[in-house]
């Protein structure tokens, strides 16, 4: 169930808020963390066992952030564990499929196996990681209420498509929400906007670009083939801005306010000033808990190249499994790296 679809726009969305305006301020988490599992539940409906790494994963994170409180001593082992679970989850069921098909294709074993991606897992594994290390450095408290910490991770608005929200953006909101009147109708309005673009402007591009596939790219002129290229890029940033709109607009009538994802990076003047303008979140991200623990641009020279190639082939990785993702992650850094280094 897309934010587009029918059935979210005129069936879970008029009975989740009709309810969730109705209830007091101490049951909302309750009700917004039953109507995210609900959610979740209906896009996994086929998988019942990707809810459960989800809930596996949500008691793991709350469990381990309150053990490196309480020990101190050992933080460091329970740190280890948390992102040792998170980051195998991860590998199993994001890229296992591709490297079984590599090693049939070495071994020609012919190893039948094919497992299916559970919804939103690489964003709530990068929120559950962020929060655990940010408690492991003391920067913000364990959170010592399952609920709250629940509805941190599963609220449906970002679980899908992002933004990435790390828990100290809204640990306020968490306890006590704004939804004053104003505030309410203008993530209507976000959220409005958003689906325009989806429905409007993603949704077409996308069509005139599976049209020319179905072609065949040897059968087309030149022309077709650049407008095609034009057509998919503006169809990619329409519908993941699209999305990330309408989950600030939900948020906003939620009482979160989420962080924006987008500004405006086809304005662009270089690659670096691109990636800090799209999915701006996943950038702050490797910023935060990749490059800058590994010494950023404060090291020498080589070390900066190496923590640049670090980063760009991790968000290839992050992207997708394949050596095209890693390609492209490696293109991105030698661009960047021209810029910085040379470029300024």
């Amino acid at each position: 169930m897309v934010f587009s679809s029918l059935q979210f726009i005129f069936i879970f969305m008029p009975i989740f808020f009709f309810i969730y305006y109705k209830v007091p301020m101490n049951m909302k988490n309750s009700i917004l963390l039953i109507g995210s599992l609900v959610f979740y539940t209906i896009g996994a409906i086929h998988n019942p066992e990707h809810l459960c790494v989800l809930l596996i994963s949500i008691i793991l994170d709350y469990e381990i952030a309150i053990q490196m409180e309480n020990q101190g001593v050992h933080k460091k082992k329970y740190l280890a564990l948390g992102v040792i679970f998170h980051l195998a989850s991860l590998i199993f069921f994001k890229y296992s499929n591709f490297l079984i098909d590599e090693i049939n294709k070495l071994t020609q074993i012919g190893i039948s196996f094919n497992v299916l991606l559970p919804i939103g897992i690489s964003f709530y594994t990068f929120q559950g990681l962020s929060y655990l290390i940010d408690v492991y450095k003391g920067k913000i408290k364990a959170e010592k209420s399952l609920l709250r910490y629940s509805v941190y991770i599963s609220m449906f608005e970002q679980l899908i498509a992002g933004p990435i929200v790390t828990y100290s953006e809204i640990r306020r909101e968490l306890c006590r929400k704004n939804l004053s009147k104003k505030i309410v109708i203008n993530g209507v309005q976000i959220f409005i906007f958003g689906l325009g673009l989806k429905v409007l402007l993603a949704n077409p591009l996308g069509k005139l670009f599976t049209q020319v596939q179905s072609i065949g790219f040897e059968s087309i002129s030149t022309p077709l083939a650049w407008l095609s290229i034009i057509a998919f890029s503006l169809q990619i940033y329409f519908d993941f801005f699209a999305y990330s709109l309408m989950a600030i607009g939900l948020g906003k009538m939620l009482g979160f306010t989420i962080p924006k994802n987008f500004d405006f990076p086809y304005l662009s003047h270089s690659m670096s000033e691109f990636w800090r303008r799209w999915h701006i979140t996943l950038g702050s991200w490797f910023r935060e808990y990749i490059y800058i623990p590994l010494g950023g641009n404060k090291r020498p020279l080589p070390r900066v190249i190496f923590n640049l190639i670090v980063v760009w082939l991790l968000t290839g990785i992050w992207h997708g499994s394949g050596y095209n993702f890693i390609l492209w992650g490696f293109m991105l850094f030698v661009i960047i790296a021209i810029e910085k280094l040379f470029l300024g």
